[in-house]
C-alpha cells in the first residue's frame, strides 16, 4: 500500500499553508510567549504535527506513527550519541581540574578587557561551540568572563553575539550533517555553500564585539588584534569546511585563532590597558594566576587535541570506508516506498526511501567516546570514575534527549506528510525575493529552537522545495538557512535562559534580549542580502 502527498488538502493554499504551520505556531507560542521548556514545547509541538498529518492530510495513522519514530530513532542516534560523548569530555576535564587550567592558561596572556573578550568570548567559545555546542560555549565562556571580574550583563551578551560565527559548525557539524540528512543534499555541498557566507561575518564579529564593548575609537586601538583573531578564523572556516567536512570548521579556527592571537599579543600590545567604567578598584586589579609548565598545559588540553585527531581521522574518505563496512543499514517497513512525493511543477511521483543506519563505529560519536577512553588515561580516569562522570553526564542532559528526538519527530512528519512542502509551495509566492526571506526563516528556526541543529531539521526540507519552485539552487537555500539561522541564536530564549543561569542574571532575560536584539536582527538581514547576491549576481560562489 503506498500513500501519495497532497499539498493542498484544504483546496485553498493559504489556508493549508496555515493548517501545516500550527506545529510551528505552537512551538513559537510554547517557547516565546510561554517559556516553556524545550522538551515540553517540543512534545507539544510533534503530537500537534502528528494531529494534522492524520486529520487534514489524510496520512495513514500507522505511516504518521512511523516516520515520527524514524525521526526520534535519528535524534537519539548518531545525533544525541554526538551530545553526550562531547559534553563527557569537557566534563572529564572539569572533573579533573584540568579545565581550570586550560581558564587559566587563556587569562594569563592579556588583563585588557577587550583582548579578553576575543580571546574567551570569541576565540575559546568557538572552540567549545566546535566541541559541544547547545548551550556549552555561552554557558562556560560567560561564566569565565565573570570570573576575570566583567559585568555579568556584558559577559552574557558578548559571549551570546561571539557564538554567532561558529554557530553552523557547532557540535562537530551536526547542523550541517543534520540539513544533509532531512534534505537529501550532498552535505559537503551544504558545508561548502556555509563556508562560503560565515567567514564574512567571522571577520567583522570580532570588530562588532569590541566596539560593543568600549566604542569605536577604544575599538580603533586594538584593531590589529581584532583583525588577527577575525582574519585567522574566517580562512581556517572557508578552507576546512570547503576541503575538509562539517565537523572541523570551528575546533580548526578556534585554535587557530587562540595561536594566532596569544603569539600576536606577545609580541604587541595595546597603548593603554582598558577597563569597563563602573569596575571596582579591587577587580581592576591584575590577577595573580598560577604559572603553569608547557607539560601540564599541554596535558590539559589533551583531551580537545585527542578530540580533533580522532574526528579528522573519523572524517578520513579511506578511513571512513572501512569503518563503515559494519553499519547496520535498515530498510524502515510500513515507510520505505510507502509515501509517493509529488514533485510540484513536473507532477512526477517518486518513492520516499525511509533508511534508518546504524553507523554505530564510523559515527563521530564514537570517535569522540573513543576520544574520551584516550583522554581518561592520560589525566589519569580509572574505570569507575570514568563511570561515574558518563552517568552524571547522561543525568545533565535527560532534557535534550527527549527535546532531540521530538524535534527531530517533527521534522520528519512534517517532511513525510507533505506539509513542509505545502509551506514551501505558498512561501514560493515571494518569488524572486526569496533568497533574501530563506535566511530569516533559519533565523525564526534558530529563535524558536535554540539550536541550528532544530532549525535545520524542521526548515531544511521546505528550504530545499521552495528554492525549486523559484529557481534557487536548493544547496543556497539549505546554507541560507544554517547561516541566518546562527543570527538568531543569541536571542533565542534558551540561549537567554543559559546566559543568565551562568552570569547570575536569571530574572533579568528581559534585559538580555534587549541587549542582543537589535545585533540579532542587523546580522540576519546582512546574511538575507549575501543570500540574494550569491542567488542572482555571485552565482559563481555556489558549489
Amino acid at each position: 500500500m503506498t500513500w501519495t502527498q497532497i499539498y493542498d488538502p484544504m483546496g485553498n493554499l493559504a489556508l493549508s499553508a496555515f493548517m501545516a504551520a500550527i506545529p510551528m505556531i505552537i512551538i513559537f507560542y510554547l517557547l516565546a510567549i510561554r517559556r516553556t521548556p524545550g522538551q515540553i514545547a517540543g512534545a507539544a509541538a510533534v503530537t500537534s504535527a502528528v494531529l494534522v498529518a492524520i486529520l487534514v492530510y489524510k496520512m495513514p495513522v500507522a505511516t504518521v506513527l512511523t516516520a515520527t519514530g524514524m525521526g526520534a530513532m535519528y535524534g537519539v542516534f548518531p545525533i544525541f550519541w554526538i551530545v553526550i560523548t562531547a559534553i563527557f569530555i569537557y566534563n572529564m576535564t572539569v572533573e579533573t581540574g584540568q579545565f581550570e587550567i586550560i581558564k587559566n592558561s587563556i587569562a594569563s596572556i592579556t588583563d585588557d578587557r577587550r583582548l579578553q573578550a576575543l580571546l574567551i568570548a570569541f576565540a575559546f567559545g568557538a572552540f567549545l561551540e566546535g566541541a559541544a555546542g547547545f548551550g556549552t560555549p555561552v554557558a562556560i565562556s560567560a561564566g569565565m568572563l565573570v570570573g576575570l571580574g566583567f559585568n555579568p550583563l556584558y559577559a552574557a551578551g558578548l559571549c551570546l553575539i561571539a557564538n554567532t560565527a561558529p554557530v553552523a559548525f557547532g557540535g562537530i557539524g551536526i547542523p550541517i550533517i543534520v540539513a544533509g540528512q532531512v534534505t537529501g543534499l550532498d552535505t559537503m555541498k551544504i558545508s561548502s555553500m556555509v563556508g562560503r557566507q560565515l567567514p564574512f561575518l567571522s571577520v567583522i564579529i570580532p570588530i562588532w564585539l569590541v566596539v560593543l564593548m568600549s566604542g569605536w575609537k577604544s575599538a580603533m586601538e586594538v584593531l590589529p588584534a581584532c583583525l588577527v583573531a577575525g582574519i585567522s578564523f574566517a580562512s581556517i572556516q572557508y578552507f576546512s569546511s570547503n576541503f575538509i567536512g562539517p565537523e572541523l570548521p570551528d575546533i580548526l579556527s578556534a585554535l587557530a585563532t587562540i595561536v594566532t592571537l596569544t603569539i600576536f599579543l606577545k609580541m604587541w600590545k595595546p597603548a593603554k590597558i582598558w577597563r569597563f567604567a563602573d569596575e571596582k578598584a579591587a577587580a581592576a586589579t591584575t590577577t595573580k594566576l598560577p604559572v603553569y609548565s608547557f607539560g601540564t598545559i599541554i596535558k590539559a588540553w589533551s583531551p580537545f587535541i585527542i578530540l580533533t585527531v580522532m574526528v579528522i581521522l573519523w572524517g578520513l574518505k579511506p578511513v571512513q570506508a572501512v569503518i563503515d563496512t559494519v553499519s547496520i543499514k535498515i530498510l524502515v517497513p510500513g515507510l520505505d516506498k510507502v509515501v509517493m512525493q509529488v514533485a510540484p511543477i513536473a507532477k512526477k511521483s517518486t518513492a520516499m526511501a525511509a533508511l534508518y543506519k546504524i553507523n554505530w563505529l564510523s559515527a563521530a560519536g564514537t570517535a569522540l567516546f573513543i576520544a574520551s577512553i584516550i583522554s581518561a588515561a592520560i589525566l589519569g580516569v580509572g574505570p569507575s570514575r570514568f563511570f561515574n562522570i558518563f552517568v552524571r553526564t547522561f543525568k545533565q542532559l535527560t532534557k535534550p534527549l527527549i527535546t532531540i528526538p521530538c524535534v527531530l519527530g517533527l521534522a520528519y512528519v512534517m517532511n513525510y506528510s507533505g506539509m513542509s512542502s505545502t509551506l514551501g509551495l505558498f512561501l514560493a509566492g515571494t518569488g524572486s525575493f526569496f533568497p533574501f526571506f530563506s535566511a530569516f526563516l533559519g533565523w525564526l528556526g534558530v529563535f524558536l529552537t535554540g539550536s541550528d541543529t532544530s532549525a535545520n531539521a524542521l526548515f531544511g526540507n521546505l528550504q530545499a522545495v521552495t528554492a525549486q519552485q523559484v529557481g534557487m539552487d536548493p544547496v543556497l537555500a539549505v546554507a541560507a538557512n544554517s547561516s541566518g539561522g546562527v543570527t538568531g541564536k543569541m536571542i533565542s530564549p534558551q540561549s537567554i535562559a543559559v546566559a543568565t543561569a551562568a552570569t547570575g542574571l536569571v530574572g533579568k532575560e528581559g534585559d538580555l534580549f534587549n541587549f542582543t536584539v537589535m545585533h540579532s536582527l542587523v546580522l540576519a538581514v546582512m546574511v538575507g542580502l549575501m543570500t540574494y547576491a550569491q542567488a542572482y549576481v555571485l552565482t559563481w560562489m555556489i558549489p
